[in-house]
């Protein structure tokens, strides 16, 4: 009896811890405007543009992962949802120094937010 009342504690546990998984997992679709610019800049010079193309996809080939700063100036981190996970600059990087409006499932933690871009092209306008 004793083991029968384990084990059905054991399977409610697991029950719960999968489906918080599951829950956390799940990101929320969304459509995001802003410039895609370097990381570096985007926290250390303040900056709501980038300098120019030519300086994010400088700062991009030399490491720095791109970012994409919105209008209301959330950095949105891009993130791939495969493990293993690879790099989004190649992505990114034909529209460095650009506002873009990207779209894909955002996923938040600890005041960040990653973004599985599915599309982003240039917006109109927008240099």
């Amino acid at each position: 009896m004793k083991s029968c009342g384990r084990f059905a504690k054991v399977l409610a546990a697991s029950i719960f811890v999968l489906t918080v998984l599951a829950f956390a997992a799940t990101g929320k679709s969304v459509t995001v405007k802003g410039y895609v610019l370097d990381s570096a800049c985007a926290f250390t010079k303040g900056l709501e543009k980038p300098i120019s193309s030519d300086c994010a996809r400088a700062c991009a080939k030399a490491g720095s992962p791109l970012v994409i700063l919105s209008d209301d100036g959330v950095i949105y981190w891009p993130i791939a949802d495969t493990t293993p996970s690879s790099g989004q600059n190649e992505k990114l990087l034909p529209f460095a120094g650009q506002k873009v409006t990207a779209t894909g499932k955002v996923f938040q933690r600890g005041g960040s937010s990653a973004l599985v871009v599915e599309k982003i092209e240039p917006l109109a306008g927008g240099k």
